[in-house]
């Protein structure tokens, strides 16, 4: 399986380090903004072609593409991609319209190609751990309250450096909760958003706060910031009717901060190389992915009604 990966910054080399763990797949070809940056990158992990422009990567002897490009540029890429006759994984989100993810689920059903995208909260052993249980009927979500907490008051990626682009918390890390509750606890039926202050030089808001309801009646509050100095990235309290549960990323701990075994949940104890795994595993079993773009437009059509309510439509 030859890959080409396009987004050579942070979290580029998330999915590059999780490649590598996987048998009989090779990354042929990277793609950045920079191409000497690019091929530095390309250097480190033993990567034959860089270039600056996907159009190139796709000429190249390649099955399928992974994107990590910036997020306004994520549906146009992937319909880019499928047009070229390639699988596509793109990062989370899929885009930063409700009509732009549309779109590409109309490509995706038009070429029958893979079109996976990375909501990677489905692969964390911790969120595996507790979906696993509510799967076999031996908990429910009541309530889930979660915290996404950066400090970005400047445009910097997680590596600290400068961004050619604006990150988003509705279209991006709310993306992540949206979907998660769905998956856990059903169909989300209600939504409300609430948003602070817009940031003078971005354009966005810095602070968030998002309710949701599902079909199950279970609720879930959201509460998201660029403004937060203190512990960073996100944490996911589950209160169930037989338990409560903490998760952060690939670990979980109970609700009195007992950590739960996880080394039997899956084959790795990383979310990004699981879900990479599946990606690799779709393609060569012509299944529908975990993920596919079909199983998680739902939270698109949520994002973009609260898009609408935001700003008064």
């Amino acid at each position: 399986m030859k890959i080409a990966l396009a987004g050579a910054g942070a979290f580029g080399e998330k999915h590059l380090d999780g490649l590598k763990n996987i048998d009989g797949v090779e990354v042929v070809s990277l793609v950045g903004r920079r191409l000497d940056a690019t091929q530095a990158i390309a250097d480190k992990y033993g990567i034959g072609h860089a270039c600056t422009d996907l159009a190139e990567a796709l000429q190249q002897d390649v099955d399928a593409v992974i994107l990590c490009t910036p997020t306004q540029m994520h549906a146009a890429q992937a319909i880019q991609c499928m047009e070229a006759g390639k699988h596509v994984q793109v990062e989370i989100p899929l885009a930063d319209s409700w009509a732009d993810s549309e779109a590409v689920l109309r490509k995706q059903q038009e070429t029958g190609l893979v079109c996976m995208v990375g909501h990677t909260r489905r692969f964390n052993p911790s969120h595996q751990y507790l979906h696993d249980k509510f799967t076999a009927g031996e908990a429910s979500v009541q309530q889930m309250d979660v915290q996404t907490y950066f400090f970005r008051r400047k445009n910097m990626n997680a590596k600290g450096e400068p961004r050619s682009w604006t990150d988003h918390l509705l279209w991006h890390h709310a993306a992540h909760t949206v979907d998660l509750f769905a998956y856990q606890a059903g169909p989300v039926v209600q939504a409300n958003a609430l948003e602070g202050p817009i940031h003078p030089e971005l354009g966005i808001a810095m602070d968030m706060s998002i309710q949701l309801k599902a079909e199950s009646g279970a609720i879930c509050t959201l509460s998201l910031s660029f403004n937060n100095d203190g512990p960073l990235g996100t944490f996911f309290r589950y209160i169930c009717d037989t338990g409560t549960w903490i998760a952060r990323y690939d670990d979980l701990v109970t609700g009195r901060e007992e950590p739960v075994d996880l080394s039997g949940v899956a084959v790795s104890s990383n979310g990004i190389e699981l879900q990479d795994r599946e990606f690799i595993a779709a393609i060569r079993e012509g299944r529908e992915p975990n993920s596919s773009v079909a199983q998680v437009l739902p939270c698109y059509r949520v994002l973009g009604q609260l898009e609408e309510q935001l700003a008064g439509r």
